[in-house]
């Protein structure tokens, strides 16, 4: 029997003797702020590269008649333990659709009891971007004035929030294959549209964020220093940048889910120098004069720790 209270916060589903939780996208969105989740985030990867998270390599397959993927990613630390399963439609972006959508499941650490289920969409595109802010913040100069965006959908709206975060771009470069995106995303952040390549020179800050199969991004568009960020996903085999762009300094979100995963990793048989976590937490330092790409591909500990702070403000 199902049962929804709509009274509080929060929707209550029951199940027979089960009670469980139910956050929708619109409750997500009214407590997670970029503020509270970029410091959260930081912690999670360092948690993760100092082994206080146990996390498997996520699976993910073909769903083939239709073009998507889907995935399912489980964590489990001292404070949270959970699953997001999540989908990957890169056609739905012509459907006028979201590309990636998702729920999370929290349990209770401490006896394994279900708590509660939520909306993962917002917190898939808000964690993203706020891992990327802790790179930046990590790497980056603190006077960079000029930010390149590759690809004008929800990530690349979402890292121009996140990196305002932590530094003040003066420019705003935009580019998109149909470019009627970039010039609405430029518009509305205040940034310039351009071609691909005019957006890369001499840019400080680099974030690729798109689905394609190919590269999109070419290593000697690259000024000596930059940062760049890539964070789409097009299949563990397609990648967004080229070989020259991922032979530089490589830092990953996770050693095994990148070997696993990453295309940009795989095909072009990168080195990986460490881990995120490592950087923030000091044991594998960045030189600051050197071009540093960030293969992010996601990790499930980012996932249930934001899913953990949204649960954790609603109840409080």
């Amino acid at each position: 029997m199902l049962a929804r209270n709509s009274r509080r916060k929060y929707e209550v589903l029951r199940y027979g003797g089960i009670c469980m939780r139910y956050i929708d996208e619109p409750t997500v969105a009214s407590v997670l702020r970029m503020q509270d989740l970029i410091p959260v985030m930081r912690q999670a990867m360092i948690d993760f590269s100092q082994g206080r998270i146990a996390q498997p390599t996520r699976r993910i397959f073909a769903v083939q008649p239709h073009g998507g993927f889907f995935g399912s990613m489980p964590a489990a630390g001292a404070n949270a333990l959970g699953a997001k399963l999540v989908t990957f439609y890169p056609g739905n972006a012509e459907k006028n659709l979201h590309t990636h959508m998702a729920v999370i499941v929290l349990f209770r650490p401490q006896t394994g009891e279900p708590m509660v289920m939520m909306d993962g969409r917002l917190i898939t595109e808000m964690r993203t971007s706020a891992v990327t802010a802790t790179y930046i913040d990590a790497v980056a100069a603190p006077d960079v004035k000029t930010l390149a965006i590759l690809g004008a959908g929800t990530q690349g709206k979402s890292h121009i929030e996140a990196l305002s975060h932590v530094r003040e771009f003066e420019k705003i470069r935009i580019w998109n294959r149909t470019r009627a995106r970039a010039e609405k995303l430029a518009e509305d952040v205040g940034g310039k549209a351009m071609s691909c390549e005019e957006a890369v020179r001499d840019a400080e800050v680099v974030v690729v964020a798109t689905s394609a199969t190919e590269p999109v991004l070419e290593g000697k568009w690259l000024r000596p220093g930059a940062k760049v960020a890539t964070v789409g996903w097009g299949g563990p085999d397609g990648g967004e940048a080229d070989a020259a762009t991922m032979s530089h300094v490589v830092i990953v979100d996770s050693r095994e889910g990148t070997l696993a995963d990453s295309g940009n990793i795989r095909r072009f048989n990168a080195e990986i120098y460490a881990e995120l976590g490592e950087v923030l937490d000091g044991t594998r330092p960045v030189n600051p004069n050197a071009t540093v790409v960030f293969d992010s591909i996601g990790m499930a500990c980012q996932d249930i720790t934001a899913a953990t702070l949204v649960y954790d403000k609603l109840v409080a």
